[in-house]
């Protein structure tokens, strides 16, 4: 994984991309690549037909690019104003992780409980694919919540022996009611009850750089409120899916999962 230092020092135009981006090219990583280009206009950059985030540091374009959980190790192109890029992604081991269910519907839902989850994906997804034209210069984030975070992301996951999904965010740990802050400034775009999240709040920090909130306890937003970073928006839970209290917080770029880790400051 690209440490958070190393992705400060990118970022701040201390060091080369290259010296540190390797570590990072794994499915659920990011890619960082500097883009050769005199344009003082923002280069146009995309992957699987969705724009890339593309910041400004020191002179020169950067496209900061999401790689899905499920991309397969090998080459993968990213286009930058019709120019093809190609970066080769490496395979990456995650861990497994078994856990017991006590509500049985929530590992095996019935037709109502199906028809509730699609209606719901609908609307996460379209948050999450959100991209928001403005200018950035950074992709960090403060810690949303005090407390020790688990290692848990791209897991692959087994419900009651089941297999699911992989694990697509980070646990925090923490006590019922402990507050969550923005950690960054941004704008609501969903919030809402969900069957497997809880209470959730998913907010917009532009350019597809998206974050999520699950088994929230209490919600302090409503969709379309401006936040700044420290604000807080919620406080930690147990609701939906889970085995006690903490906060599941997902980071998306390009509407991909990525790793959190790369991004807390």
């Amino acid at each position: 994984m690209i440490s958070r230092f190393a992705l400060c020092l990118i970022l701040l135009g201390l060091i080369e991309p290259t010296m540190a981006i390797e570590e990072s090219l794994r499915p659920g990583g990011v890619a960082i690549i500097k883009i050769d280009s005199t344009n003082a206009s923002r280069p146009m950059a995309q992957y699987k037909g969705k724009p890339v985030m593309v910041i400004l540091r020191d002179e020169h374009w950067y496209a900061i690019v999401g790689i899905p959980l499920n991309a397969t190790p090998g080459k993968i192109k990213i286009v930058v104003d019709g120019i093809d890029k190609t970066i080769l992604i490496r395979s990456h081991a995650y861990r497994e992780q078994r856990l017991t269910i006590k509500n049985k519907s929530q590992v095996n839902p019935d037709q109502e409980q199906l028809n509730r989850i699609f209606s719901e994906r609908k609307i996460i997804n379209a948050a999450l694919n959100n991209f928001r034209k403005i200018t950035l210069n950074s992709v960090s984030l403060k810690k949303p919540v005090a407390g020790p975070h688990s290692s848990s992301f791209g897991s692959r996951r087994f419900f009651n022996d089941q297999p699911r999904a992989p694990h697509s965010g980070m646990d925090i740990s923490a006590d019922t009611g402990t507050p969550i802050i923005a950690p960054r400034d941004g704008i609501v775009t969903a919030t809402g009850n969900y069957f497997f999240n809880g209470n959730t709040v998913i907010i917009d920090h532009g350019q597809g750089l998206i974050t999520m909130y699950c088994h929230l306890s209490a919600l302090n937003v409503e969709v379309d409120d401006q936040l700044f970073t420290g604000d807080v928006i919620g406080a930690v839970g147990a609701t939906g899916r889970v085995t006690g209290p903490h906060l599941h917080f997902g980071t998306y770029l390009n509407g991909t999962a990525v790793d959190p880790e790369i991004f807390i400051d």
